[in-house]
C-alpha cells in the first residue's frame, strides 16, 4: 500500500499516523523573549481533507482554547483521515495580556491577508495565511463576544455560499447568521485564497461557559464526520435544524444609567415585548427597550452600567417565532443531555 507523504508546516515534517505540536516563530519581544504561534498537527495515515481549527484571533476570546483542547482529546482522532491543524491561540500577544488587540493596538481580524514586511499584526496574519490557510481545504474559526457581552452559540456564514450553508446545518449550532464578508477579516482573506471558513461565535470574552463549549466541540466533530475525516461512532446528529437569521439589529441604550435585562440570550421575543430598561441611579428616570420586531436574542450586554448609545441587545430577525423556538429548545436540550459529553470524556 502506498505510504502517505509527510505533512510539512514551517520547517517541520509530521509523519502519517502521528501528531506533533509545531512552534512557528512570530517575533521577539523588546526584552528578547521569543513569541511563537503554536499549531498541533494530527496527520492521519490515510488520505483526506485538511481542516484547520483556530481560536484566539482576538486574544480575550478564550473559549476557543478550551474547545480545541477537548477536540484534541477526542478518541475519534485516532482514526483520522486527512489532516487536522489546531491553533488554539493565534494572537499570543493578546492572550497573554487579556486583550482583544496586539501590542500596536491593531485588531488582527482586520488586517488579513497581511504582509511579510508590514506591521506586527500584518506579519502575524501573513504567517497564518501562508502556514495554515494555504494548506487547508476548510477552516473553522472560534470566537466569542467581546468582554461584557455574550453571544448565544451561532455559526456565521456569508450569503450566497451553498457550501458553508450546508456545513452550518451539519455543525448544528442553534442559530445560523448570514453575515457579509468584511475587508481584512480572516473569512474574507481565506475565501479570496480559495478556502471557506465557518465562524463560530459563542459565550463571553475572558470566560468559559459549558453550553458554548459543548456546542462548538459537537459542531466541529459533526463537520469532520461529514467530511469523512473521522468515524461516526459517538458523534450524534443534530435533533433539529438550526434557525437561520437573514438579518439582525443591535438595540442600543436610550440613555446612560443602570441596565436591567428581562430577556436572556437565546430567548425569543415578539414585537413590542419589554426586553430591558435603563434608569438613572436614583430611579427618577427610566426608559424601556422594546423589541422592534419578532426576533431571537443572539447576543446581549452583561455589564449593567451603560452609556447612552451602548449596544445592549443583538436581535436576529425570525419569520416564525414558534418554529425558531422549537429549533433552539431542541438543540439546547441535546447539548445538555448528549452522551457525547460524558464528564469522563471532557475533563
Amino acid at each position: 500500500m502506498k505510504t502517505r507523504p509527510h505533512f510539512t508546516i514551517g520547517t517541520t515534517k509530521v509523519a502519517p499516523g502521528s501528531r506533533l505540536t509545531v512552534d512557528l516563530p512570530v517575533s521577539v519581544l523588546s526584552d528578547h523573549t521569543p513569541v511563537t504561534m503554536s499549531a498541533h498537527v494530527v496527520h492521519g495515515r490515510h488520505d483526506g481533507p485538511t481542516l484547520f481549527v483556530s481560536g484566539g484571533v482576538h486574544g480575550d476570546e478564550v473559549i476557543g482554547v478550551e474547545i480545541i483542547r477537548r477536540l484534541l482529546r477526542a478518541p475519534n482522532l485516532s482514526k483520522l483521515r486527512g489532516t487536522l491543524i489546531a491553533v488554539p491561540i493565534v494572537n499570543t500577544f493578546g492572550f497573554i495580556s487579556h486583550s482583544r488587540y496586539l501590542p500596536d493596538r491593531r485588531d488582527l481580524n482586520r488586517v488579513f491577508p497581511g504582509s511579510e514586511h508590514g506591521s506586527l499584526a500584518s506579519r502575524l496574519a501573513h504567517l497564518f495565511m501562508t502556514e495554515i490557510v494555504a494548506r487547508s481545504d476548510l477552516g473553522i474559526d472560534l470566537h466569542s463576544a467581546a468582554i461584557h457581552r455574550t453571544n448565544y452559540p451561532q455559526i456565521r456564514i456569508s450569503p450566497n455560499n451553498p457550501r458553508t450553508k450546508e456545513l452550518a446545518e451539519v455543525f448544528g449550532a442553534p442559530i445560523v447568521m448570514k453575515s457579509p464578508l468584511r475587508d481584512g477579516s480572516l473569512r474574507a482573506a481565506a475565501k479570496e485564497a480559495g478556502t471557506d471558513v465557518l465562524l463560530y461565535e459563542a459565550g463571553e470574552g475572558l470566560r468559559f461557559d459549558e453550553l458554548s463549549i459543548r456546542a462548538g466541540l459537537a459542531g466541529i466533530l459533526r463537520v469532520m464526520r461529514h467530511m469523512k475525516m473521522v468515524p461516526a461512532k459517538g458523534i450524534s446528529k443534530p435533533k433539529a435544524s438550526p434557525h437561520f437569521c437573514n438579518s439582525s439589529k443591535w438595540l442600543r441604550a436610550p440613555m446612560g444609567g443602570v441596565l436591567r435585562v428581562y430577556k436572556a440570550d437565546g430567548e425569543l421575543v415578539r414585537k413590542g415585548d419589554l426586553m430591558g430598561s435603563v434608569s438613572d441611579p436614583f430611579g427618577e428616570q427610566e426608559m424601556e427597550i422594546l423589541a422592534p420586531f419578532d426576533g431571537l436574542i443572539v447576543g446581549r450586554a452583561v455589564m449593567p452600567v451603560v452609556n447612552e448609545g451602548d449596544a445592549v441587545f443583538h436581535l436576529g430577525r425570525v419569520e416564525s417565532v414558534k418554529e425558531a423556538g422549537e429549533s433552539v429548545d431542541d438543540l439546547s436540550a441535546q447539548l445538555e443531555d448528549d452522551p457525547m459529553f460524558d464528564e469522563d470524556e471532557i475533563l
